[in-house]
């Protein structure tokens, strides 16, 4: 088994559901972006109001993926 570097980035994902499709959308769109990824990790969860109404679930997302050097 070789060593393994990681790298993790933050990212915010939306959904007008709930905190579990924002997160969701989060993962899903990083996916497209980056290869290997490996742990997801919600970290913060908080809500859009308008009025008196929710009309946004935002969940803030740390994502590892495997760290491939450029050569």
């Amino acid at each position: 088994m070789s060593d393994s570097v990681y790298r993790v980035m933050e990212i915010i994902g939306s959904s007008s559901e709930s905190w579990e499709k924002a997160a969701r959308n989060a993962v899903d769109k990083a996916g497209i972006h980056r290869e290997d990824l490996r742990i997801a990790e919600a970290v913060e969860f908080d809500m859009k109001i308008e009025g008196k109404a929710i009309v946004a679930y935002r969940t803030k997302v740390k994502i590892s993926y495997k760290y491939h050097e450029i050569v």
